[in-house]
């Protein structure tokens, strides 16, 4: 039996969480000036940091897969990044992206990890102790 958080209904719910942040991602892109007071350095890092770490995570979940969560999600930065330097007033940015890639790295980590791993290997190797051949 599939656990509850990876059944194909839970998967489907994270990728359309995914969808809207980088819908929302892209749209915050688009404008030259993103609402709320402007953000300055480190902030705007934080941000980056912040929203990219929320898109792997999801991806993560929605993929189950690290692998597949970091690499969708780092080529959506780029493409981020790519699209701000033709938007008037926006610039694209190196660091941007390294904290966009920073963000990635955990989010899809944490969103992929297995809890109570240690756990589960301390119990086989027990079964196996105590199998009687």
């Amino acid at each position: 039996m599939t656990p509850p958080a990876t059944s194909s209904r839970f998967r489907a719910v994270w990728w359309l969480i995914s969808l809207g942040i980088m819908g929302t991602i892209w749209w915050l892109s688009s404008s030259a000036d993103t609402p709320g007071p402007p953000l300055v350095h480190p902030l705007d890092w934080i941000a980056h940091f912040t929203a990219y770490f929320a898109l792997a995570y999801t991806l993560g979940r929605a993929t189950g897969r690290r692998d597949v969560a970091l690499l969708i999600a780092v080529w959506w930065g780029a493409l981020d990044e790519v699209h701000q330097a033709f938007v008037p007033g926006r610039d694209a940015g190196v660091t941007d992206w390294l904290f966009d890639l920073a963000g990635v790295w955990i989010g899809s980590r944490w969103a992929t990890r297995r809890r109570g791993a240690r756990q589960d290997r301390e119990g086989e190797a027990e079964t196996i102790r105590n199998q009687t051949w």
